[in-house]
């Protein structure tokens, strides 16, 4: 769940400073992009993400389509997000989508806003899926894997898109953001055929006759402290039920690892999402609940990220 966003929290409440048909017409998509790169920058924001705004409200895929003239509705669109974005939102939300890996996710205030350092979360865990598969699966050819807390599905969604022998259970305790998973497995095509999403807190959610079937189980649990303060771009917007856990944010991590046992397969294998300063006393507790070939995994960033570890044979 890394949460190292930029801080928000700069041009609050900045008025976008025309009507939507002040400029119907008369200026160009590209022209609009410079005035709102300036008026993000004035705002403390980064100017880069005026292009996002700009492309979503004109619907332009190439950089040549911006030479053509702002119509009406684009104009109005672009100055609600543009709004938004000034209040501190996050540009996720105000887009409505993000990119993860190989998937274009819907995202709003249900779920958190998929990061880099998941994406190397979800990398691990499909690496050992496609590593299981390779070997001859877990059964019948096929790699049950469970992304445990999916929030908008972006792990277990990804896996099941690029692990064509994968069969993926994504549970999430929260009803609002399930609705998002399904929306996102939705869009998936054929791939969410493999998918099934179920209502649940961690382990509790899986259907008891899995117990010790599964070859992967995967999860970006809440790991921040309580006591942790946070960007402003993140309080305020990111939902802090999938964001904070108790006893210094390891009470689910704890949880996870030492259930997780009972529902993997011999030779399955438990990848978990973390803070830094956690991966240290998770890898013991690993060791200690069983678990065998536990390794601390880095980020993009180089920070301690992601434990891994495997279910002897």
């Amino acid at each position: 769940m890394g949460v190292d966003g930029s801080d928000g929290s700069a041009g609050r409440g900045v008025p976008t400073g025309h009507d939507a048909d002040d400029h119907e017409g008369t200026i160009s998509w590209r022209e609009l992009l410079t005035e709102t790169a300036e008026r993000m920058e004035a705002a403390g924001l980064p100017p880069m993400e005026a292009r996002w705004i700009v492309e979503e409200a004109s619907g332009a895929g190439a950089d040549e389509e911006l030479d053509g003239l702002v119509t009406e509705r684009g104009m109005a669109h672009h100055d609600t997000m543009l709004a938004r974005r000034l209040a501190g939102e996050p540009l996720q939300y105000v887009l409505g989508r993000w990119e993860f890996r190989t998937l274009d996710l819907m995202v709003d205030k249900r779920v958190l806003i998929p990061r880099p350092e998941t994406e190397v979360v979800a990398g691990l865990a499909l690496h050992e899926a496609e590593r299981i598969a390779a070997a001859g699966g877990g059964g019948g050819g096929t790699v049950l894997v469970a992304d445990l807390g999916t929030g908008s599905g972006a792990i277990g969604l990804s896996i099941a898109a690029e692990c064509p022998e994968a069969l993926v259970w994504c549970t999430d305790s929260s009803v609002d953001a399930l609705a998002v998973a399904r929306a996102n497995c939705t869009g998936m095509g054929r791939p969410a055929g493999r998918v099934t999403i179920l209502e649940g807190s961690w382990f509790d959610a899986l259907p008891s006759e899995m117990t010790g079937a599964f070859d992967v189980i995967v999860s970006n649990p809440p790991y921040v402290d309580v006591a942790d303060e946070l960007p402003a771009g993140v309080i305020g917007w990111e939902p802090s039920e999938a964001l904070f856990a108790p006893d210094s944010g390891r009470a689910d991590l704890e949880s996870l690892v030492d259930g997780a046992m009972r529902w993997l397969a011999p030779g399955g294998v438990l990848v978990l999402e973390m803070a830094p300063g956690q991966t240290m006393a998770m890898a013991d507790r690993a060791l200690t609940a069983g678990f065998v070939e536990v390794c601390v995994h880095l980020d993009l960033a180089g920070r301690e990220r992601a434990v891994v570890a495997r279910v002897p044979t």
